[in-house]
Order: C-alpha cells, then structure tokens, then sequence
C-alpha cells in the first residue's frame, strides 16, 4: 500500500487541504531553479523535482503555519526551501551511492553526470538560503541551516559506518535521525516559528516532525526486506545487495551464532555475495524476529509523533496529521 493510494488516505487529504499553497510553492519552485545563464541547472532539476515526489516535507511546512493560523506567504518559501534542500540531497546521495533509478526512472547522475549532479544540488542549496533569507527570520534561518547541517553529517556518519558489521543500533538511528528525520523536524518547526506560536506549540511541532521523519525511515528500511512479514516482492533485497546495514540486519548480527556471524561478514564486510544468500539472510532475520521488532520501533515513533499532535490546538490539520503518523506504519501492515 502507497502513502497516494487512494483520496481517503492523510497524504491525500492533506494534499487536497493545501491544494492552494501546493499550487504557489510549485510556480515558486519552477522560477527559482531556473538559470539565466547555465540551462542544465532547470534541466536537471526539473527531472527530479518532476518526477512525481510526494512532497511530504514542503506539506508538513504548509500544514504546520496553516494550523497555526498563519496568514502571509513567507510558509510558501519555506515549503520551496525545504523541498530545494530535499532535492539537493538526492541528487548529492545519487552520487554518493552510485544510483541508477529514483522514483522509477532513471538518475540524473546517469542522465548526465556526476559533476552535473553536485554542482546542481550545491545551487539548489544556494538557492534555499536565498528563500529562507527573503522571510527575514533569523530563527527560520537558524533552524533550517542547521538541519542542512545535520543531513550532511548523517550521510557522512553513515559512509563511514558502511558494511562494518560493529555499526550500533545507537549509529543507525543517529544516521536516520540525521539523514531524514532532521528535515521534518525542521519543515514542521519553522511553519509555528512563522506563525509565533507559543514556544510550546513550536516544540510540539519539532517533535512530531522529528517522531515522524524517525518512523518514516525506519518502514523504509524495513520496506527494502519486504516489510514485517519479509514478503519477496520485485525490489526487495537492494539494501543487502548494497551491504546497508539497517535496523533488521543489526540486531541479528548482535544475535548472531559464528556460522551467521561469519555470512554476514562475507556478504556485507567483504561483499562476496553469492545465489541464495538474500534468500538465507530473509531467514536469519526470520529466525531472530528483527523485521517484526523493526516493525514494532517503527510503531512507537509513530505514538510519539501522535501525542505530540495531540499537544496542539484543534484543528483539522491536526487530525490529518495525527493519521498521517499511522498510516506511514501502516505500509508495513
């Protein structure tokens, strides 16, 4: 099940509830990544901010400062820089991670090039500076500098625990924490900074931002091994076969008896991957529960991200986003 499966979905009602603002931030998404004198910046851009995303993020900035009963349109520039940020970063980890296909199509990186990709991305981010400058918020600009900050040291922390098998579950959820999660914490805060909320409603917003980028990557990753029930579906198994170590693989490598321990060296510290191991991996973790567990982690982020919801005003922007939270776990149902 997708987050756009059917109109009755949150993602779906959220969308139709900010239909108008959707609307201003993509007119304001396509001017700002033009360039008068490098035409492959649109170019590129355009392929990827096209290309059918759900907008997630830029919707949490929206929802939040409507919620907030906010009034101006400086949320709108906030929902483009969030989604420059977030754009920037895919093309960057594209490259990173030597990907060929996103969203069903194929990479820009492959489209073009390596070069083309990082330079573009530097200007999407040089572009979400300008957007958060022209709020004139010294406080939006605080925060969502340092989230930039936060998602390049995540992905930093994660190339450096790559396919080393002593990587803790403490790691991992630093790296996601980092990676995704940073993000919607920093869309949903800055749409209450906007606003001037008290600071409890700001807080409040944080954490249900941080809660749901949280839960949001971990049924991701769990996704990748076919959800709690391990079900082989066409594209499960690509963080194996790219010796990622996430939340299921990790806690049955600290399970692990010397006949398992040594698999997983071979196949994730030395890449020696052979016919039938995902098949024997699907097994191990089997064997120690972790994609249920995962599934259950995934769960109480979620709680989380609904209680503090819950510390907000009524609104209905408020209950959307409080189902929103279940129904990102729910894909692993």
């Amino acid at each position: 099940m997708s987050l756009d499966e059917a109109k009755t979905k949150p993602h779906d009602r959220l969308r139709a509830y900010l239909e108008a603002d959707l609307e201003a931030v993509n007119g304001l998404i396509r001017a700002r990544m033009a360039s008068e004198h490098a035409p492959r910046i649109p170019e590129v851009t355009a392929h990827l901010v096209e290309a059918g995303g759900k907008r997630i993020r830029p919707m949490m900035t929206l929802a939040a400062a409507r919620m907030c009963g906010y009034k101006g349109d400086a949320h709108q520039k906030l929902a483009a820089t969030v989604e420059f940020i977030h754009t920037a970063t895919l093309l960057h980890d594209d490259v990173v991670d030597e990907s060929g296909q996103r969203r069903g199509r194929p990479t820009a990186n492959l489209l073009w090039d390596n070069k083309s990709s990082v330079l573009v991305g530097d200007y999407l981010f040089a572009r979400a500076f300008q957007l958060m400058v022209e709020t004139g918020s010294l406080n939006v600009l605080d925060i969502l500098s340092n989230a930039a900050a936060t998602i390049a040291e995540g992905e930093v922390l994660q190339l450096t625990a790559a396919q080393n098998l002593a990587t803790t579950e403490a790691t991992y959820m630093q790296v996601i924490r980092g990676k995704t999660a940073a993000l919607f914490e920093a869309a949903t805060e800055v749409g209450g900074v906007i606003s001037a909320v008290p600071d409890a409603q700001i807080e409040a917003l944080a954490a249900y931002g941080d809660a749901l980028g949280m839960s949001f990557q971990i049924v991701d990753d769990l996704l990748d091994w076919g959800g709690a029930s391990g079900d082989m579906g066409k594209n499960v198994g690509d963080d194996f076969r790219e010796r990622k170590l996430t939340l299921p693989v990790i806690r049955a490598v600290a399970r692990a008896d010397e006949a398992e321990h040594a698999f997983w060296t071979r196949t994730i510290e030395r890449g020696r991957q052979e016919e039938g191991d995902l098949d024997q991996a699907m097994e191990l973790l089997r064997r120690h529960g972790t994609l249920e567990e995962t599934r259950d982690e995934a769960l109480r982020y979620a709680g989380l991200a609904r209680r503090a919801m819950a510390r907000m005003p009524d609104h209905p922007l408020r209950d959307i986003l409080a189902d929103l939270a279940d129904y990102v776990v729910a894909r692993v149902n």
